[in-house]
């Protein structure tokens, strides 16, 4: 009989975020231990909840979400995202420059269908969420990654950009505030950044799903008031992670700059949100009140709030441990702290949180999971409550401490 094994498109995508160590701790869950899982940014089971007036808005909607909504999204839906860009300085963002998608995940993975050719290089950073780099080798291209440097404050290295441009070179992916590393970047950085798409005519695809997660007063800068008219920007966000509804799955993609040379792909990403019909219905009626309303992220991201305590908890108790450093995040939900290698001389990563599941219950994910070039990080989800964030980070500290006497 034969055997019916995955396609061969699937070679070389990965999302180990979701792979074979969350297997692992599915497993140890079955015989009965509690695991801590620190591997993904899922607001709700740590105790985060939506804001009230987003879940009654979109029950009082559910009668009325039936039915398929026009494919790029409800109205409503679209014209909310357009105005909040229009309100940061995006003034000639049209309705029709919005498409809804189930989440962010959903439209990078139609954009890049869309988008890519067999053989297209596609720039993305490094370290990524991963989702990219296997969108694009999903869709036949190649990801090419490119180094944001630790030592600057994981700002992306624009020599090492320029180096690995070629003919084949169509875009590049910006992920700010960047995850897994919480850099949040300067004008001067992203303009920069829009100089070497404009000289080398790339498309930039601005992943911003964690633009209102920022501390110490930092601003978010938009990718794409920063490139102006001449450089096209494909800018995707939505309500997952400020607003604390993942579950919803209400993200969407703006398009900007010279939209008509873009005419031919803009169809087809039309085509491909038709095919799937649409969003899921009530999700877009979150939307108008969650970008209209009360903002209730802020509380969050101030001292005294628990998303700002718990990172900077997080970031101090890792730095306390020996032969470990890290950045401090200036935004998002994680660390991704860097294990010295003349302390911690590990040759695989993945086997060393494998190890770390097993012996202390701690769920995190390597560093060369999100595509970083040396097994030497791991990336930490900052959600639990400090209580909980100072024991499994103890439980961490000491495992690593068996190593070092190891």
């Amino acid at each position: 009989m034969r055997q019916v094994t995955q396609s061969l498109k699937l070679r070389g995508v990965r999302y180990d975020v979701r792979g074979p160590i969350l297997q692992e701790a599915e497993r140890l869950e079955a015989q009965g231990h509690k695991i801590l899982k620190l591997n993904i940014g899922n607001t709700a089971p740590f105790g985060f909840e939506a804001p009230p007036t987003i879940l009654a808005d979109m029950i009082q909607h559910l009668p009325d979400s039936q039915g398929y909504s026009d494919s790029r999204g409800i109205y409503s839906a679209r014209t909310a995202v357009a105005q909040y860009y229009q309100s940061k300085g995006l003034i000639n963002t049209q309705v029709d420059d919005i498409i809804i998608g189930n989440g962010v995940s959903e439209l990078i993975s139609m954009v890049l269908t869309a988008f890519v050719d067999d053989g297209n290089e596609i720039l993305v950073p490094a370290p990524d969420y991963p989702l990219w780099t296997g969108a694009v080798t999903l869709a036949g291209g190649k990801a090419v990654h490119y180094r944001c440097d630790e030592e600057n404050g994981w700002i992306p290295d624009l020599a090492d950009i320029e180096s690995k441009i070629t003919d084949q070179t169509y875009a590049i992916v910006l992920i700010n505030p960047n995850n897994p590393t919480g850099a949040v970047y300067s004008p001067e950085v992203l303009r920069a950044f829009m100089d070497i798409a404009r000289r080398h005519d790339l498309v930039v695809m601005a992943d911003e799903i964690y633009e209102k997660i920022i501390f110490d007063g930092r601003i978010h800068h938009h990718a794409a008031a920063i490139a102006g008219d001449d450089v096209l920007v494909l800018t995707f966000s939505g309500l997952s992670k400020a607003y604390r509804v993942c579950g919803y799955r209400a993200g969407w993609v703006m398009i900007s700059g010279p939209k008509h040379t873009a005419k031919d792909f803009l169809e087809g990403l039309t085509l491909l949100a038709n095919m799937r019909m649409c969003a899921n219905v009530p999700g877009q009626h979150a939307i108008q009140t969650a970008l209209g309303g009360y903002q209730s992220v802020n509380e969050l991201i101030v001292p005294g709030g628990r998303f700002y305590e718990q990172s900077k908890l997080a970031w101090r108790m890792l730095n306390e441990i020996p032969g470990v450093s890290c950045t401090e995040p200036e935004g998002a939900l994680y660390c991704f702290p860097r294990l010295d290698p003349e302390v911690y001389p590990i040759e695989n990563d993945q086997d060393f949180v494998v190890d770390l599941l097993r012996t202390k219950k701690i769920l995190v994910t390597h560093g060369t999971g999100f595509n970083w070039f040396e097994p030497d990080h791991f990336r930490l989800v900052t959600l639990p409550d400090v209580s909980v964030l100072e024991e499994a980070i103890t439980r961490i500290a000491s495992y690593l401490e068996t190593l070092r006497a190891g």
